[in-house]
């Protein structure tokens, strides 16, 4: 069997008055990454209590396959997209990031009815 899958978490603290920005430029790039060789999975979680922490939630085949997307899609859209009507770009929603990985060792969907 081969190796089980990467789990990318990138935790990024947002502001209340920025986070309607923030899940709008999400939903302004759906389908960026989901045609990316080695992509699994893709979730935005949206904190309701405790925190003021999103989760942006990316599954990969292989190490080496997130980071030929980060090297590539990923930093083209983030270089070149976005700029505003002046040629400026618009500020970052997210005050700060942390990027978490993790393998997968166990996994369970539900039981079929």
């Amino acid at each position: 069997m081969g190796g089980m899958s990467i789990v990318k978490i990138n935790a990024l603290t947002v502001p209340a008055e920025q986070r309607e920005t923030l899940e709008k430029r999400f939903a302004s790039r759906a389908g960026a990454v989901e045609s990316s060789d080695g992509f699994e999975w893709f979730e935005l979680l949206k904190p309701l209590e405790g925190t003021d922490q999103y989760l942006v939630y990316t599954r990969w085949r292989s190490e080496a396959d997130f980071q030929a997307w980060m090297e590539g899609p990923m930093k083209a859209a983030h270089q070149g997209g976005g700029a505003a009507e002046g040629g400026e770009r618009p500020k970052p929603a997210a005050t700060g990031s942390q990027v978490w990985t993790f393998e997968v060792v166990q996994q369970a969907g539900p039981k079929p009815a």
